[in-house]
């Protein structure tokens, strides 16, 4: 018995070293202030490409600032202020802490940062681009700005929890071009899987709230936000291994295309990063993600496991075509047709999408159509579109019944085949949204 119990203390202690190895062995010498030359303006258009303003900003409050409330299923987490501030941003980092932080998740002062900030993806990051994004922050102007620690429950907020996560799911990576890919494709990977970090919000996440692998872009729901990124791989929620080329790069540069139209948080991500990228850019995410979802399509695929259609009563028929009629006919058209616009750069968009042959209304997933439904929202502001076109909440006007009826009608008229909406279906959701 004392045998077995001196064995799984020694086991315990060499787990233990090994995870502060693991996490605390980086090799970055902090004490190295030596900086190859980088460009502003190559760190201003990287950060765009990552998106870094949509979290490090919080609303109403200065572009880099932090401060923005990130909710987890964990608790609150707060962006960091990314302004050159000496007390409250990185006034006193050097471009070694920078690629720390990026590259292995760490701090200036060596704590292991929460993994809410993605740097399992940040971390195939190369490092002159690392360099050119910090001489860009460096560049802003600094703000003070205090941000408030984490909110997590113990003990997912401690070090230790940190460190064993890490163990589990990170490992500093390098990203490495696939020789059997074309110089777009790999441009493209390395895009979705670094910067872009697409795969943590369009792959499911685990109980300890991990993400897919780099490039697992499967579609899942977001924790804390209760949207659905949906799958960027299979026909049914996407569709992008049949989709124009053309179109694919359309939605990411104006968040609308002839049968797509961004909402939700990829309407933030259009308006804040992937408008501004370059055409080339553009062009190699669209070609990486055509070719991974044609891959996907050559696999077999699982039986659609979507709940079978329930047989409409006459009076939800009825109800949810008179509230069509007088609530979403005028925008969406009488046969769901959307309304087309014309846009500044001389080409035709949706100031409305169409509900008719529109993969998101059919979707077996109901969280992003309650979500429009219950709260409303607008498409993203681009430079093809300056004036957002916006759809009201109906939060104070339609009843979970109502809403049921309605989404049923439009998931079932002009051809579309969705499974029938049950109130039960809308409640659950909206009680996921309170929480």
């Amino acid at each position: 018995m004392k045998r077995a119990l001196l064995v799984t203390l020694a086991l315990c202690v060499a787990l233990t070293a090994w995870v502060v190895w693991d996490n605390f062995a980086d090799g970055v010498d902090i004490r190295d202030e030596t900086v190859a030359a980088a460009s502003v303006e190559q760190g201003a258009y990287l950060a765009r490409a990552g998106n870094c303003v949509s979290c490090h900003t919080a609303p109403g409050q200065v572009p880099y600032a932090g401060g923005r409330v990130l909710d987890t299923p964990f608790g609150k987490v707060y962006a960091s202020n990314l302004t050159p501030d000496a007390q409250t941003g990185l006034g006193t980092w050097n471009a070694q802490h920078f690629w720390r932080a990026l590259h292995h998740g760490r701090s200036k002062d060596g704590r292991l940062l929460a993994p809410a900030f993605p740097y399992n993806h940040t971390s195939l990051v190369t490092r002159a681009d690392a360099d050119a994004l910090f001489a860009y922050f460096q560049s802003l102007a600094p703000v003070a700005n205090a941000v408030p620690e984490h909110a997590l429950r113990w003990p997912f907020g401690t070090q230790p929890a940190f460190a064993v996560w890490r163990s589990l799911y990170f490992k500093p990576a390098q990203f490495t071009a696939d020789a059997q890919q074309s110089t777009d494709w790999n441009r493209g990977a390395y895009l979705v899987q670094g910067l872009g970090h697409c795969a943590a919000c369009h792959s499911p996440r685990d109980s300890l709230g991990a993400s897919g692998e780099l490039d697992d872009l499967s579609g899942g729901l977001m924790p804390g936000a209760n949207w659905y990124a949906p799958s960027l791989l299979n026909a049914q929620d996407t569709g992008l291994a049949t989709t124009p080329l053309a179109d694919i790069v359309r939605l990411l540069k104006t968040g609308s295309a002839p049968k797509a139209w961004v909402n939700g948080p990829m309407a933030e991500v259009v308006q804040n990063s992937t408008q501004h990228l370059t055409e080339a850019d553009l062009q190699a995410m669209a070609t990486y993600l055509q070719a991974r979802a044609q891959v996907a399509a050559r696999e077999p695929s699982e039986p659609d496991a979507s709940a079978p259609s329930r047989k409409v009563s006459l009076r939800s028929a009825q109800n949810g075509a008179a509230i069509y009629k007088d609530q979403c006919a005028q925008c969406h058209g009488d046969q769901g047709q959307g309304q087309a616009i014309a846009l500044a750069d001389g080409t035709r968009g949706m100031a409305y999408p169409p509900l008719a042959g529109n993969r998101a209304v059919v979707m077996s997933q109901l969280s992003n159509l309650v979500q429009n439904l219950t709260y409303g929202g607008f498409s993203p502001v681009t430079h093809a579109q300056a004036q957002p076109f916006g759809m009201p909440p109906f939060v104070l006007t339609l009843s979970d019944r109502d809403m049921a009826d309605v989404l049923t009608h439009i998931r079932q008229q002009w051809g579309n085949t969705g499974a029938t909406v049950t109130e039960f279906d809308v409640g659950r959701v909206r009680v996921l949204q309170a929480h």
